[in-house]
């Protein structure tokens, strides 16, 4: 530990040394500044020149996660040790997309055989139902497909099946359902026809409340008005827990596997992604995972200085831990990828929202930055003022792409123009002086002037197609693992979700008595109010 301890004295000193470190100063002095500070991975073209480092600042960041063995641990990732210690786990989501070529290994088991049999039922399956040959309990064909899954069970596919809307079948209705709150199932299915729709139960222990809520829920939906013979012919499941699915109805024979060493929030390209498979089809989905294979391969071989996910995730530290910039905004320049910071927000935040380390101990420094972000241009009209001229510092992820994904004329360059212009305004501002050239009356000089100074990185892409989202996705993925591992946490577990969910069975099952339980006085009194509602 006092290797690691010296490194990150030595960032910080070269932060207090650099304090009055400025971008408009940095590209004046360095005219191949952004391309010392552009890297390649995919077809992604990263530009991190804009933010808030120095070659000196990388250089102690590279030595930081050498020190905090990255490369082993990254190596322990990919040959499948149980690099989930809590709960005695590999973290094997890279066999899912690692092609035939690949081989991975659990205990000397190569998982790659069951990978490609369940990617080979996923296929026949999406077939089966965009071809009309997948028949409901009546002999029509199946035309309407409902995802029920909450977090990593649904903000995948859900946010892939936006992002690639023009590659949907538009034969097909596809929609997603994971609140509890029943105006989201009601509004899913509200005109649709139970004998055309299928409905997929994504639950990887198949225990999980509010997607059992909702399932039972569409069961009754399918039954009021076709019988109960046709729960088989209008569900499937993607569990690991066959005994509960067949308890629900399901046919074990519409039951897709998935493995306890994928964790939810890294599970789109395993059979949680049916529906997607469904919309998009077995080959736009094999492109799919080409991308994710393309990262994966580039973060496991590129060295670490031209290493996409190492020098995001070090920046990433840098702007929390030495800067104390603890949020982080992406703004995807795509309509279509309006879903993408949501998704983001659980990748993130749920992998590495951590107070202790590996050992059980408390983290001494900040973990996670809070994870937010709308399409541009949207959010220029919104937030954006606070960005450039609030107190709060808040980095951005600009993500934007050469072609556009429609026909519009002008559109497109326009968006894109917004993406650098913002990216170029955060970066340099606009000074006094320069506000009143513009011939600016002298009181409003102050209220038009901008520090600059707000670091962000642009990601560029040719086009947004399932290749290119693969490669973003996991660009993000190894870059929060980076950071995981240089804090010494486990980006693999989430206990902090298990706690609400068990008072909340607790309570649900207190509505019928009149003992509330041993509640707080806040907590007593709130249920009593809704209790004291709902019977008025």
């Amino acid at each position: 530990m006092g290797a690691l301890t010296a490194s990150w004295q030595r960032l910080h000193d070269h932060r207090d040394a650099n304090r009055d470190f400025s971008l408009r100063r940095a590209f004046s002095d360095d005219p191949s500044r952004a391309d010392d500070f552009t890297v390649r991975a995919g077809a992604l073209t990263i530009d991190y020149s804009k933010q808030l480092v120095d070659q000196q600042a990388l250089t102690l960041l590279l030595e930081l996660a050498a020190r905090s063995g990255l490369s082993a641990r990254t190596e322990a990732m990919f040959t499948g040790e149980r690099v989930n210690t809590t709960e005695d786990r590999s973290a094997l989501h890279v066999a899912l997309r690692a092609g035939t070529d690949g081989r991975f290994e659990i205990a000397g088991k190569d998982v790659m055989v069951d990978v490609a049999r369940v990617l080979q039922q996923m296929r026949e399956f999406a077939q089966q139902v965009r071809t009309r040959t997948r028949l409901g309990a009546t002999g029509r064909p199946i035309r309407n497909v409902v995802n029920i899954g909450i977090g990593g069970s649904h903000l995948g596919p859900d946010m892939a099946v936006e992002a690639l809307r023009q590659f949907v079948n538009p034969d097909l209705t596809v929609r997603f359902v994971s609140n509890v709150d029943g105006a989201d199932l009601a509004d899913a299915i509200s005109d649709l026809d139970p004998a055309e729709t299928l409905f997929i139960v994504a639950s990887k222990t198949f225990t999980t409340a509010e997607t059992l809520t909702n399932a039972q829920s569409a069961r009754r939906w399918v039954t009021d008005a076709l019988g109960e013979d046709a729960t088989p012919h209008h569900f499937v499941a993607v569990s690991t827990n066959v005994q509960e699915v067949e308890n629900f109805g399901i046919d074990s024979a519409n039951v897709f596997e998935f493995w306890d060493w994928v964790g939810g929030r890294l599970s789109l390209p395993s059979s949680i992604g049916l529906a997607l498979m469904v919309a998009i089809g077995p080959e736009s989905f094999d492109d799919l995972l080409s991308g994710f294979r393309d990262i994966d391969e580039h973060f496991r071989t590129a060295p670490p200085d031209k290493n996409a996910p190492i020098l995001l995730g070090l920046i990433g530290i840098w702007n929390i831990n030495v800067l104390g910039y603890t949020a982080k905004a992406v703004i995807p320049y795509s309509h279509r990828l309006s879903k993408l910071p949501a998704y983001l927000q659980q990748l993130d935040m749920e992998s590495n929202g951590k107070s202790v380390d590996v050992d059980g101990n408390r983290v001494g420094m900040d973990t996670a930055p809070v994870v937010w972000g709308t399409p541009g241009t949207n959010g220029q009209h919104a937030y954006f003022q606070l960005l450039h001229q609030g107190t709060s510092v808040v980095p951005i992820d600009l993500i934007g792409f050469v072609k556009p994904s429609h026909d519009l004329p002008g559109h497109h360059d326009q968006l894109m123009a917004n993406m650098f212009a913002q990216a170029e305004a955060l970066a340099f501002g606009r000074t006094e002086d320069e506000v009143r050239a513009a011939g600016v009356s002298e009181h409003q000089v102050p209220h038009r002037t901008f520090s600059g100074n707000r670091p962000t990185t642009s990601v560029l892409a040719p086009e947004l197609n399932p290749r290119t989202l693969g490669q973003i996705i996991a660009l993000y993925e190894h870059t929060v693992f980076v950071q995981g591992t240089v804090w010494r946490i486990n980006s693999f577990d989430q206990w902090g979700v298990e706690l609400g969910k068990q008072l909340a069975g607790e309570i649900v099952g207190q509505f019928g008595d009149e003992a509330l339980g041993d509640h707080d006085g806040s907590t007593s009194a709130l249920i009593g109010e809704y209790l004291k509602g709902r019977t008025r």
